[in-house]
């Protein structure tokens, strides 16, 4: 196709050339003129003429509130053709203590809160700069800084404020341009100062020299700094990483040995009521095992209160759990991409950043200067002339009442300037007074003086260093950390070493009462405060084990066949009715009963024997079955059943039959396996094994009676070798044959 003829008039562009500059033209005026912020006083466009709208309003931190309406509309109206809700949000967000760390507004009502909600509407509050602000604005009326027309060509605005106080690093910024973004959090104007001062004296100080006077941010809503030193070292060093940031906690003691964790900070740019929304999922999902409650306590300080599931909750692991989880750990991201000087953007590093205020600093000193300077002069021409007229007093009055000209002839006359003879046209007659010379001589001393320190100031280098560098301590005295604004907020914390959550922390753990009949009905009661509880069973049944658990333990069952079973104890059911069979949960055959019933410790060793009297020991660790069907360890001879599992903790073993004989031998003469017959423990004719009990020897034999425990210290006449009869065991032993 031809293309089409251009109408006369027109000019006929390429449409991707056309595009290509065109959108050039919006990146470059986003970032110069809308996101980035200026290095020089911290502030993008619509803060700075925000801050100057409000002093030419007379807002100044003496004077009385003005509705936030009309502050809005002057901005609008003279400096910032955009949006009034972008205007307020600007306004809102510089004067909430909880976003910014030195608020440059002072407002009066509804600002929003740290819960995230909404600031009152402009037309119903008031704001008015405060004493950072004016220290921003700080020699704007003396020359210190360039002023540029207004969109309109009305009126005129400044390029950049004064800035007495390093305002980007100490309140942060965020900006998102086309390609480019700032992000840059609060930092300790006490802590600015001192490393300001520092550079200022050493030009050539490193970043890590600067690092030590600046540790970290410190934000608003306080916190604790986690990030390794050298982590931040490297962010400071190249103008872009990252913190990480942890809000601070404390244990609360209750009685009866219950706790709860109260957070008092948490991290920046959290919003508290979005924080517990997402703990409240995370509860109803069942992902925080370890957590019961959260409550929001807050009043004007900040209370969020974590209850536990039990008092047995390790508060470290609940807390690495919920840092893992939710916002309670953020990271704070750097990325020092600025404007310069030359209104150029890039990224600078902490020195750059510092030098450049320095620099600012120096520029603003040297202009308002010369400006000082020049009204010294205009001055001292105005006294000249009034001391010409004191010299020569009745000759003015009369070139003045005489002459059609006086101006002129005055001129000529005394060799005075146009400045001058206007000056004493201008007169009062009561100036004319002795006492009124007098008050001119002082003053136009006064002003040499000052005249001649000016000049030294201005043409000598140090000086302008050494001036600099009052200014910083007078600042660091009026902000810095002896007060209540400039005290650090935020903690610098050691770097956390991740702790690991076993996985049965993430499981709920609750302490229950196991009950086991001896007709094999198993059921757990609620809590360790059963023992008193009444327990019914079916007719002909009875208790057969009792103790106490927590439902993250694993059981291990024992039975006549010689199998060992394990189950979880949160596999039983509640206390009421009468359990459930053994029967059901695991594959214990027909005929068999369980023998043995406890919570499986790691590392015990156990000695397990059967009817016949044959025996051995054997790991606990090696019996634990992953399968209903159980684990063979012990073979037992036909026509026996196994009768015997308990604890061995000792140096001697002591078996007793059901022909009451009693023998006790040293436990090193059983061997440890993993499964079989083994050897012979005690031998018998027509008799048969009744229990085993392994003992120490220096406690002595232990038995369990109706009166309690009793313990035969004496217990050599019954020592023997491994599979021999034994005889009859000491008075008073129990006519079950049984130790407990």
């Amino acid at each position: 196709m031809t293309q089409a003829a251009a109408a006369p008039g027109t000019r006929v562009v390429d449409f991707a050339e056309a595009l290509s500059e065109r959108y050039l033209a919006y990146a470059l005026s986003t970032i110069t003129a809308r996101s980035l912020p200026d290095v020089r006083d911290g502030l993008k466009p619509v803060q700075r003429r925000l801050l100057y709208a409000m002093r030419e309003l007379k807002l100044n931190p003496e004077a009385g509130f003005k509705k936030c309406a009309r502050v809005v509309g002057d901005v609008i109206g003279k400096y910032h053709p955009h949006g009034d809700v972008a205007v307020y949000d600007t306004l809102v967000r510089l004067a909430q203590d909880f976003a910014v760390r030195y608020p440059l507004v002072s407002g009066q009502g509804n600002f929003g809160n740290i819960d995230g909600d909404n600031a009152a509407a402009m037309r119903y509050t008031e704001a008015r700069l405060t004493e950072v602000a004016a220290a921003l604005l700080e020699g704007i009326d003396e020359d210190a800084v360039d002023f540029r027309a207004t969109y309109d060509g009305e009126d005129h605005e400044p390029v950049v404020l004064p800035a007495n106080f390093p305002n980007l690093l100490a309140n942060g910024a965020t900006g998102i341009a086309v390609g480019l973004a700032t992000s840059i959090p609060p930092h300790n104007v006490a802590e600015l100062c001192d490393a300001l001062t520092h550079l200022l004296n050493d030009p050539k100080a490193s970043v890590e020299e600067l690092v030590e006077h600046v540790p970290g941010p410190d934000l608003p809503t306080g916190g604790v700094l986690i990030e390794a030193p050298d982590a931040v070292l490297e962010a400071y060093r190249t103008g872009r990483g990252g913190f990480r940031l942890r809000a601070r906690w404390q244990v609360e003691q209750l009685s009866r040995g219950q706790f709860q964790i109260v957070v008092t900070e948490i991290p920046y740019q959290v919003q508290k009521s979005r924080l517990i929304e997402k703990i409240a999922e995370l509860l109803q999902a069942r992902k925080l095992a370890l957590l019961a409650d959260v409550r929001d306590e807050s009043a004007e300080d900040l209370r969020l209160v974590l209850e536990p599931k039990s008092r047995g909750v390790d508060p470290d692991l609940l807390m690495e759990m919920l840092f893992r989880k939710t916002d309670l750990e953020t990271r704070v991201s750097l990325n020092m991409n600025l404007l310069n000087a030359e209104n150029v953007p890039g990224v600078m590093n902490l020195k750059q950043v510092l030098q450049a205020f320095l620099d600012h600093r120096v520029v603003v000193l040297r202009r308002r200067t010369s400006h000082r300077l020049e009204q010294i002069a205009k001055r001292l021409e105005v006294l000249g002339g009034y001391l010409v007229a004191y010299l020569n007093l009745d000759e003015v009055i009369r070139i003045i009442r005489e002459e059609d000209e006086p101006k002129r002839v005055m001129m000529k006359r005394f060799k005075i300037s146009e400045a001058q003879a206007e000056a004493i046209l201008n007169m009062r007659l009561r100036s004319l007074r002795r006492l009124e010379e007098e008050v001119i001589r002082a003053e136009h001393a006064a002003l040499e003086k000052e005249q001649a320190e000016l000049k030294k100031l201005l043409g000598g280098r140090q000086r302008q260093k050494t001036r600099v560098g009052r200014e910083l301590a007078a600042l660091k005295e009026r902000f810095g950390a002896d007060t209540s604004l400039g005290r650090r907020r935020t903690e610098i914390g050691a770097p956390v070493v991740p702790l690991d959550v076993p996985v049965e922390a993430l499981v709920e753990r609750e302490p229950i009462t196991v009950v086991c009949s001896a007709k094999g009905w198993l059921r757990a009661i609620r809590g360790h405060a059963a023992d008193n509880v009444t327990v019914r069973y079916k007719d002909g049944d009875r208790e057969r084990f009792r103790f106490h658990a927590e439902t993250t333990d694993k059981l291990v069952l024992f039975a006549t066949n010689g199998r060992f079973y394990t189950l979880g104890a949160d596999r039983l059911q509640g206390g009421r009715g009468f359990g459930e069979p053994v029967k059901l949960m695991v594959e214990l055959g027909n005929g068999h009963d369980v023998i043995a019933l406890f919570i499986h410790r790691p590392g015990r060793r156990l000695i397990v024997a059967a009817a016949d009297g044959r025996g051995f020991f054997v790991e606990e660790d090696e019996v634990i079955a992953q399968t209903r069907t159980g684990k063979q360890v012990l073979n037992v001879a036909k026509g026996f059943e196994a009768q015997v599992c308990a604890v061995a903790e000792g140096d001697m073993v002591a078996v007793i039959g059901t022909n009451r004989r009693l023998l006790v031998f040293p436990a090193d003469e059983v061997p440890t396996m993993a499964r079989g017959r083994s050897v012979i423990l005690q031998r018998y004719r027509e008799a048969g094994l009744s229990d085993v009990s392994v003992f120490d020897s220096e406690d002595g034999l232990s038995w369990r009676t109706g009166a309690g425990v009793r313990t035969e210290p004496a217990f050599e006449p019954w020592v023997g070798k491994r599979a021999a009869a034994g005889r009859l065991p000491p008075k008073g032993f129990p006519k079950s044959n049984r130790f407990g």
